[in-house]
Formats: structure tokens, sequence, C-alpha cells
């Protein structure tokens, strides 16, 4: 599986509560979500979210386990996520929505294109490459075929 996208980097702990606020949660709205993502921290940062990639410092996605902040980059057109760890929960709820998450370092600056080889555990920026932590055959599937839910339907009888 290959990505590819500019890089928008950001600091570490980016928490969950940054990319969508608990004040948007009351609705299931998504392009609710996707208006508001990141509004707290960059209010431009959502629109530039689509066909990018997040290059962040450690513990992306750490706070609250909403797994409303993994479908809200994703609806926004984030291609996927690159940071040295993330929280847990964050990681599985990305991975079951279908937003490519991987576990590395990436040295880029902003607006760089960044490359993300899955099958050969290397992501690309700047100039430079560097390893990242392999994905399960399983993880990779869920996110072929875009998230749990389309895996589970796409077996279904």
């Amino acid at each position: 599986m290959h990505i590819e996208g500019k890089a928008i980097c950001l600091g570490p702990d980016i928490d969950t509560d940054v990319i969508i606020a608990g004040r948007y949660l009351r609705t299931k709205d998504r392009t609710v979500w996707v208006e508001h993502v990141f509004e707290d921290l960059d209010p431009a940062l959502g629109a530039r979210l689509k066909g990018s990639v997040i290059v962040a410092g450690r513990n992306f996605g750490c706070g609250s386990s909403r797994e409303q902040a993994a479908v809200a980059l994703k609806e926004a057109g984030l291609q996927a996520v690159v940071a040295p760890s993330f929280s847990r929960i964050f990681f599985r709820n990305a991975i079951n929505v279908g937003l490519p998450v991987v576990e590395g370092e990436c040295q880029c600056a902003e607006g760089d294109e960044v490359i993300i080889d899955l099958d050969k555990g290397v992501v690309s920026c700047g100039g430079s490459s560097a390893p990242i932590r392999p994905l399960s055959a399983r993880m990779k599937e869920i996110l072929l075929a875009g998230g749990l839910v389309p895996l589970w339907r796409s077996k279904k009888p």
C-alpha cells in the first residue's frame, strides 16, 4: 500500500480534544466535525487536510478515546498520520475507520511531499527515508477495505 501527500507538521501530544472539540460531538453529522477539525489549534488547518499527511511528534491522539477524532480526520480527506507514537486507542480507532497511521520518525518541512510505503515499511520525506513500524496483515486488510465496517460488509454472503 502506497500513500502520498503534502506534509502538515505538528508537535507532540496532539489531543483528541484539539482534533475535534467536545462541543461539536452533540451531533452525528460528520460534516460538522470536518468543518471544525483542529479549530482550537488553528482555524485554517482543517481546510488544508485534504490530500495531506500529518507528520507529528510523539503521543498523537492522546486524551479521550473518542472515535470521532479519527473519523473527522478521515472525512476531511487526510491521507495518513506519521508520528513516533500514538495513543493506543486512537491508533486502533484510526485503523478501524480506515485512516492509515504509522509509527516512525519523519524529518521534513511543512509542504514537503511525504511518501509512505506500507509494504516496504518506509516513509520518505524531505530527501530522507526512515523505517516505520510494520502494520499487521489484518490492519493492512482493514485499511485497504476502507475500514473495519466496509471489510465486514465485503465478507457478508
